[in-house]
């Protein structure tokens, strides 16, 4: 943005400079043009350069004598703007707020504009879309990702999970669940399932229960009771899950039966809703899964500065484009929601600008008179000292040419008269 209008001055700058120097080329050939004059004795050349060279030199002095004193020669009524900047300001406040904040004057302007349709054209363009889109990705979403305190954030994280998890009825889920399998008999599989796994795990870890066995014997036995605990010990729990196993065996039913009552027991005891609800809240206050919960920004934080530095490949700054391209396209198809922003430009919008225009103006004077004297007459001059250049140069033209009609003038009535 700077670099833009450092170029724009610049090209200002060359232009005055370049108007400035055929000014004085023109007011140049008309000294020429004066001293040819009186050498060959031209009369009517005469008469048209000195005109010339008097409305050259009187119109530089008119425009150099807007922005600064003549050849630094302190004349009066020079340097116009520089000593009057404050009193232009204010004037320039003044015609602002007055002429140009009135309710009919806006009113009529805003109807003429529509301003929601055309602010809804403006974001549905594909390349203003990405324009704010770019705003926003390269600006306002990595400036709060580095503001936002992550501890906060976890913090946050944290209260809310623990929040909505107390909020559950985890027994109502549980009871739900077991009902639709017992129903579904589909619990008779799953058990069966879970036994078979049972008895394959049973028989990969035997080691472990002669293992525990030796640890749990006396010394003094020198383990010759360890073989025999452990074998009735595993030919125990393998036989019990065996026969469990088998869908007519006593033992499913019991499990069964047993499942059963656990759901009754769920359903209509609240000391047995709350010890499951408590258990599954014990769960959730485990570190492992607090540290789950708290990695959770950290993951969003990183996916999202990943996603950000793919710049036009950003999947978040396709979706900024595309919300805001269908955000201008919800605008349009909703004369309703037209109307409300017209309405609401035109009504309050206008009513705080038409209640502030004092202000406004003050705002104006007072930000006219903070500039720098030197420096508003050299923006000024660079905004429009290049059109002001061409009174210079008409000047020169137009005062040879009235001089060289005075001269013809002054030829008839000399003719007249002899």
């Amino acid at each position: 943005m700077n670099t833009t209008v450092e170029q724009e001055n610049s090209k200002k700058e060359k232009d005055l400079v370049k108007m400035k120097r055929s000014a004085l080329i023109l007011l140049g050939a008309a000294v020429v043009l004066f001293v040819i004059a009186n050498v060959y004795r031209i009369n009517w050349l005469k008469a048209l350069s000195e005109a010339a060279m008097v409305g050259g030199i009187a119109d530089w002095f008119a425009v150099v004598a807007l922005f600064r004193h003549p050849l630094g020669i302190p004349i009066p009524h020079t340097a116009l703007i520089p000593s009057n900047k404050d009193k232009i300001g204010e004037n320039l406040g003044d015609f602002v707020s007055d002429e140009f904040l009135t309710r009919e004057k806006l009113e009529v302007k805003i109807e003429q504009f529509n301003v929601a349709i055309k602010a809804s054209d403006w974001l549905i363009d594909d390349k203003n879309a990405h324009l704010v889109a770019d705003l926003i990705v390269e600006n306002v979403i990595p400036g709060v990702l580095k503001t936002v305190d992550d501890e906060e954030v976890k913090g946050f994280i944290h209260r809310q999970f623990n929040s909505q998890l107390r909020k559950i009825n985890f027994s109502e889920w549980i009871v739900l669940g077991l009902e639709s399998l017992v129903k579904s008999e589909k619990q008779e599989e799953l058990v069966t399932n879970i036994l078979k796994t049972l008895i394959v795990e049973l028989n990969n870890n035997k080691h472990l229960i002669e293992e525990k066995v030796k640890s749990s014997t006396p010394f003094l036995s020198f383990g010759l009771a360890d073989k025999k605990i452990t074998e009735g010990v595993f030919n125990g729990l393998y036989d019990f899950l065996v026969e469990a196993s088998h869908k007519d065996s006593s033992i499913r039913k019991k499990i069964s039966e047993y499942l059963i009552r656990f759901i009754q027991d769920l359903k209509e005891s609240p000391e047995m809703q709350q010890k499951v609800n408590e258990l599954v809240l014990g769960f959730a206050d485990k570190k492992e899964v607090q540290d789950y919960i708290n990695g959770i920004w950290l993951e969003i934080k990183t996916a999202i500065a990943n996603d950000l530095a793919q710049k036009e490949k950003s999947v978040i700054k396709k979706g900024v484009a595309n919300m805001i391209q269908s955000f201008g396209k919800g605008i349009q198809a909703d004369q309703l929601m037209v109307d409300k922003i017209n309405n609401f430009i035109k009504n309050d919008v206008l009513s705080v600008l038409i209640n502030n225009k004092k202000m406004i103006g003050d705002l104006i004077a007072s930000t006219v008179k903070s500039w720098d004297t030197d420096e508003v007459s050299k923006k000024l001059e660079l905004e429009i000292g290049s059109d002001l250049q061409y009174i210079r140069i008409n000047g020169t033209l137009v005062g040879g040419l009235v001089g060289l009609l005075i001269y013809a003038v002054e030829c008839v009535l000399h003719s007249l008269v002899v």
